[in-house]
């Protein structure tokens, strides 16, 4: 389905930080040109953590009339795969953005290479040769300072003949790395000679078998930027205690730029993990059926699920950019799509758990064509025709033999509206062996077509429905939160993020749906009269339809603002 059109997201009173700084930067000519980047590893589907971070990068490029690149951190063969970088393509594109340049760290390997000597040369990276058991007991703690590699002191000659050996593949991989040689008493951690290359005897999915030496992150993050000449690289929180050491980099090799490194609050969402590792195990355990699972936080899951990306764009503006981390209450975004999805799904009636209704006074032979509109937040949607005859299917939910106090739906005796059609009187409950109602008896006032008493009387209830005759067997799968614990940081210690997974996250229902439905297109939507809204999934099909809940209909977040 072809989405809307690209709009502008929600204004804001004030600028964030990063804006204050790019604005600053720009005044005092400390920039020419706002160049940002989009830096993922290839190693999974993106989440909606990462469409804040894409809405940052590329927002703020547009708003200064600068340029962001889209660049792969491919600098790990063991983890990543063509696969995901096709993905994380296509979810930059379906939200909106095109990078100004397609970039890949795999394209800078040689200069990371060159650099790597650089520092060698200088005597600022040595070979250890120390197990990996070794280096990561020999780094201390944050209490203790970390203790010298025995290697620490070899000399530049032999520094660099090992590496070369490294890099010719003359070492298992574990043998041996390379290591910046900074402070190991420093009381950030990441300065106590952290690692720069390790072996890794894998095929990269683009440069094959080139290379058996890779860098690690740390040590390529901040020559990519300086390579492409980005002026604000901005960072998630985490990356905060790696700013000085991607100074340090930048400091003592001849880059031919030098970007800086801003860092914001990530998202973290209630009832959701933005682990790319715990992700991609309920994927390779089948707790879910793949990345685009509607259940789960990816682009393509929620995409799947009928998601807009107007509607994540929004959620991402409405919550800002702040400094300091904190939990934002996945009503919100429900409530940025509910928003949009009122004013331009279309209405439909489906009927999940069908209940047959008998009208005894209609005629068998009579189909009254019935107008109804097809939205009536948007007048020029226009409208649709429903048939109406004898046989009808109700929810089963909308009946009650002994209905509470301020139920008002259909019960023996009582009057209710069919939407669109006829007021109508239940008279008999037919019942099975097991005493379950199977069927309603019923009478339609034959004067009260458009739902409107002749008489003036009121109706309170009003009930969708689908008539038996042209009624489309549909299946239709219910959603909720794939985890029953709010915040997965509040995990009992003893418990793994499993233990908390909803066992009622999905339920699937053989339903009946209106004709109009039927031919629905995969990724359009709907809303399912006093459902909610729905979106026909990429497998639905005329002979086989398929629909996914997007969103109730329900907005306890619109509730809980009103409140306050």
């Amino acid at each position: 389905m072809n989405e809307p059109a690209r709009e502008a997201d929600a204004p804001r009173k004030s600028l964030h930080f990063l804006e204050e700084i790019i604005t600053r930067d720009l005044e005092e000519g400390k920039t020419r040109e706002v160049v940002t980047r989009f830096p993922p590893e290839p190693n999974g589907y993106l989440h909606i953590g990462h469409a804040k971070s894409i809405c940052l990068n590329f927002g703020l490029a547009e708003q200064f009339g600068g340029r962001c690149n889209l660049r792969f951190d491919d600098t790990n063969p063991a983890k990543e795969e063509t696969e995901y970088v096709r993905s994380i393509q296509e979810d930059v594109r379906w939200l909106g953005f095109q990078w100004a340049e397609l970039r890949y760290a795999s394209d800078y390997f040689a200069q990371f290479h060159a650099w790597a000597v650089e520092l060698i040369r200088k005597g600022l990276a040595y070979v250890d040769s120390s197990s990996p058991e070794e280096i990561r007991a020999g780094r201390g703690t944050l209490t203790r300072p970390g203790s010298l590699s025995p290697y620490r002191d070899r000399s530049v000659e032999e520094n660099l003949d090992l590496f070369g050996r490294m890099t010719r593949g003359e070492f298992d991989e574990g043998a041996c790395v390379l290591r910046a040689k900074i402070d190991m008493a420093s009381p950030n951690l990441n300065l106590r000679d952290p690692v720069l290359y390790r072996i890794l005897k894998r095929s990269h999915h683009r440069t094959g078998d080139t290379w058996c030496v890779y860098p690690m992150y740390d040590f390529a993050h901040g020559f990519e930027d300086a390579i492409e000449g980005v002026t604000h690289s901005i960072c998630t929180l985490e990356f905060q205690d790696h700013r000085p050491l991607y100074d340090w980099f930048l400091e003592h090799v001849s880059v031919p730029s030098r970007p800086r490194q801003f860092e914001f609050a990530r998202l973290n969402l209630s009832y959701t993990v933005m682990s790319k590792r715990r992700l991609l195990e309920l994927v390779t355990l089948g707790i879910v059926s793949g990345w685009d699972d509607p259940r789960m936080p990816t682009i393509s899951g929620l995409r799947r699920r009928g998601y807009t990306p107007s509607s994540i764009r929004r959620f991402c503006a409405e919550i800002g950019v702040a400094r300091a981390d904190s939990m934002v209450e996945i009503e919100l975004l429900q409530h940025c799509l509910r928003e949009e999805l009122n004013r331009t799904a279309l209405r439909r009636m489906a009927v999940l758990r069908p209940l047959k209704v008998v009208l005894e006074n209609w005629p068998e032979d009579r189909v009254d064509e019935l107008p109804a509109e097809n939205n009536p937040e948007d007048p020029g949607a226009g409208s649709r025709t429903l048939a109406f005859g004898r046989e009808l299917y109700i929810e089963q939910d909308d009946f009650r033999m002994d209905p509470p106090k301020g139920f008002f739906r259909l019960s023996p005796g009582r009057e209710v509206r069919l939407k669109h059609a006829y007021l109508i009187t239940c008279r008999e409950a037919v019942t099975d062996e097991a005493g379950q109602v199977t069927e309603l008896r019923c009478t339609v006032d034959l004067d009260s077509r458009g739902g409107d008493a002749p008489d003036g009387r009121k109706v309170k209830g009003t009930l969708h429905w689908v008539r038996a005759q042209d009624g489309v067997p549909a299946t239709v799968r219910l959603y909720d939160h794939l985890f029953t614990l709010r915040d997965l940081g509040d995990m009992d210690p003893d418990k793994d993020y499993k233990d908390y997974l909803n066992p009622a996250s999905l339920t699937e229902l053989p339903a009946l749906v209106e004709p109009a439905l039927a031919q629905a297109a995969p990724g359009e939507r709907f809303q399912f009269l006093r459902h909610g809204y729905f979106c026909a999934d990429g497998d639905s099909t005329g002979e086989h339809p398929l629909f996914n809940l997007t969103v109730s209909l329900k907005d306890s977040w619109a509730k809980e603002q009103k409140k306050g």
